[in-house]
């Protein structure tokens, strides 16, 4: 795991690089270098998260949860690395504006997502308080 992240590190470390000499250049490139990296990375990511994914599976089979709370967990988790992605990058291509509206989008999406969950939740909560 160690090496997986050095390299990551490494990739990171090398866009950046890349992105700030694009930079003097042409600004847009600079912006799609760096949204390259970010993509290649989440690959990585995600082809390293699946023994974490099938460990939760057998972990939520164990319960008696339903699997649509771990699918909404799993959305929940992407809603927030995509937002956190796109609003970094908007930092870094200079559209400050632009970031924290990405991330109310993502806050007002996780919200929506969980609705069901809370109204589960309330329900049982009702029931056990009567």
């Amino acid at each position: 795991m160690i090496a997986e992240t050095g390299s990551a590190a490494a990739l990171c470390i090398i866009g950046a690089v890349l992105a700030t000499l694009l930079k003097q250049y042409c600004r847009e490139q600079a912006v799609f270098s760096s949204i390259a990296v970010c993509v290649m990375v989440v690959t990585a990511v995600i082809t390293c998260i699946s023994p974490v994914a099938e460990k939760m599976e057998l972990l939520f089979a164990q319960t008696q949860l339903s699997q649509e709370y771990l699918r909404t967990l799993w959305k929940a988790v992407g809603i927030c690395y995509i937002t956190g992605i796109a609003a970094d990058i908007c930092r870094d291509s200079g559209e400050q504006a632009l970031a924290p509206v990405a991330e109310l989008w993502g806050r007002v999406s996780l919200l929506l997502l969980s609705l069901p969950m809370i109204d589960a939740l309330l329900g049982l909560m009702t029931g056990v308080l009567e």
